[in-house]
């Protein structure tokens, strides 16, 4: 007598594969856990045809002490309103480190695709326009993100942003 063939159960359930903005997305979660500042712990993955080809995570020049040893390097910014806000500015950003990541193995970015955990800041989306990145998809809003959307449309970057929750930092 035949034993009966396995039945395989995935065919049953209808699993639903992840698009490719959220596989990208998950991985930029995971890479973010490598940061060494615990008031972000951002990720960024980029991509050029659904491959990934640069990582980066919030964290210190390669050598210098992170914040999670040493603690963090506060600046306060004074905004027009008079406002204030404060930054740590001992990292770099992920995006900046992975675009920084792409330069140091001589990968070209134009055309890309840039995933990151929020709106990138004014500085990094300078970047992200002069590298040649086409694509800009993030997780959630940042509270000072504004003028990044501003110059993303000027410069014809698409941005696409899955939640409008904005990153609150600790301490701030």
């Amino acid at each position: 007598m035949k034993k009966p063939r396995p039945v395989n159960k995935k065919q049953n359930n209808h699993y639903q594969r992840p698009t490719w903005d959220e596989y990208f997305l998950k991985i930029t979660e995971m890479v973010g856990t490598r940061g060494s500042c615990d008031r972000g712990r951002a990720g960024c993955v980029i991509t050029k045809n659904n491959r990934l080809i640069a990582t980066g995570y919030a964290g210190s020049p390669i050598g210098l002490a992170h914040c999670d040893e040493v603690g963090h390097e506060i600046h306060t910014v004074i905004h027009e309103d008079g406002s204030t806000s404060q930054h740590c500015i001992r990292t770099a950003h992920a995006e900046q480190n992975a675009i920084c990541e792409a330069a140091r193995m001589g990968i070209a970015l134009d055309g890309s695709t840039l995933y990151c955990k929020m709106t990138p800041c004014y500085t990094c989306a300078k970047m992200i326009i002069n590298a040649g990145i086409k694509r800009v998809v993030c997780a959630q809003d940042y509270h000072a993100g504004q003028r990044s959307k501003e110059i993303f449309q000027e410069a014809k970057i698409i941005f696409e942003l899955i939640s409008t929750e904005k990153v609150q930092y600790k301490n701030q």
